[in-house]
């Protein structure tokens, strides 16, 4: 499959990409195909791609982006959806592998899970490659772990905060899903820095499956209990949106330094409005095509030719590490709206501004 390869060259020179339509269902109906079918060298390459859920706001969008690129380079994506269950997934990976798939791509919903484990492992001895999404899957020897620096996304969120807050203040943490090993990354980060001041962290929470309404009741219970405190960093902005009710409620919201991740939009426009202080932006759009480009190179045997190495606990995994970024309200338009990840005038809804 030479030709693909000088697809994916030709592609690094591409601004823009192509809008496609794609399936979500978790197991939907799709064309059955021939023994003849798939041998045929004309056939397209295969990627079967099973995410987490798609509740979060952000997966649409990786969705939505490495199928568009992967239809670029000439590859078809059938798109699996666990909806937060991972003996779904497990069994989504399955299917995919006896649907004949040249390789796979990965957002884990427990990255732990032995049973995931268990299937990639017959997926390598069928031959297909497996490229694990944004999560890494532990014990799994994945061929390649394509993410962004999850360590530096909580050091990130931690030096913000304590760039904002009293060198003696207080700190609730509202992490996301234990199951899912970069909430560890980011946990490691945030200590990190802490570590070297004064201030301390006095509550401490997961959200099991990152579910946002965790944090409203983590965040009441930390009042309860601790009472005011000068900070509170979330693992998402799906849960800093249910700290930040939380805080609202007991009129505290104006006084806490609120950070969270992956600057969905009502999160951004929470920072021009001065109701949050700071998100992590990750570069979806660089994520997902550099995934459907290597994706692609996996499944015609190229050498990915990676420097970078990611231990998943037994094995050190090719990895594809990219840089997050610290967006507050100085730099929401230089990182957020030039990227044109959010459009100005959604970010700065409920904000006036000169024209």
């Amino acid at each position: 499959m030479n030709h693909l390869s000088s697809v994916v060259k030709k592609y690094m020179l591409y601004t823009t990409i192509a809008a496609m339509a794609v399936s979500t269902a978790g197991c939907s109906p799709v064309k059955e195909e021939t023994q003849s079918e798939k041998s045929d060298e004309n056939t397209p390459l295969q990627i079967g791609m099973s995410f987490d859920t798609f509740v979060l706001e952000r997966w649409i969008r990786d969705r939505d982006i490495f199928v568009s690129t992967a239809s670029e380079l000439g590859a078809e994506v059938n798109v699996q959806n666990a909806n937060g269950d991972a003996d779904e997934q497990a069994s989504q990976i399955e299917y995919l592998i006896d649907k004949g798939m040249d390789v796979l791509v990965i957002v884990a919903v427990d990255g732990t899970d032995a049973a995931l484990a268990s299937a990639i492992k017959r997926a390598h001895s069928k031959g297909i490659k497996v490229l694990a999404y944004d999560r890494i899957i532990q014990n799994s020897d994945v061929d390649l772990y394509a993410s962004f620096d999850n360590e530096e996304v909580g050091q990130l969120m931690a030096e913000n905060v304590i760039s904002q807050i009293p060198a003696n203040g207080k700190i609730a943490a509202l992490y996301g899903s234990p199951a899912d090993y970069n909430v560890v990354l980011v946990e490691k980060g945030i200590k990190k820095v802490l570590a070297d001041t004064n201030i301390e962290l006095v509550y401490e929470n997961y959200a099991d499956n990152w579910k946002a309404e965790y944090a409203y009741d983590q965040m009441n219970e930390c009042i309860d209990t601790v009472g005011k405190v000068d900070a509170v960093i979330c693992g998402n902005d799906g849960l800093a949106a249910m700290a930040f009710k939380s805080l609202s409620e007991h009129r505290m919201a104006d006084d806490v330094c609120l950070v969270g991740q992956d600057a969905d939009i009502d999160a951004c426009q929470r920072i021009v409005e001065g109701n949050q202080y700071m998100t992590v932006y990750k570069s979806i759009d660089q994520l997902a095509k550099q995934s459907a480009q290597y994706a692609v190179m996996l499944a015609e045997g190229t050498d990915l030719d990676m420097t970078e190495t990611f231990n998943d606990g037994t094995y050190d995994v090719p990895y594809l590490k990219l840089e997050p970024v610290a967006v507050t309200r100085e730099n929401m338009d230089a990182e957020i709206i030039s990227s044109r990840f959010h459009l100005k005038n959604e970010v700065y809804l409920n904000v006036d501004t000169e024209e």
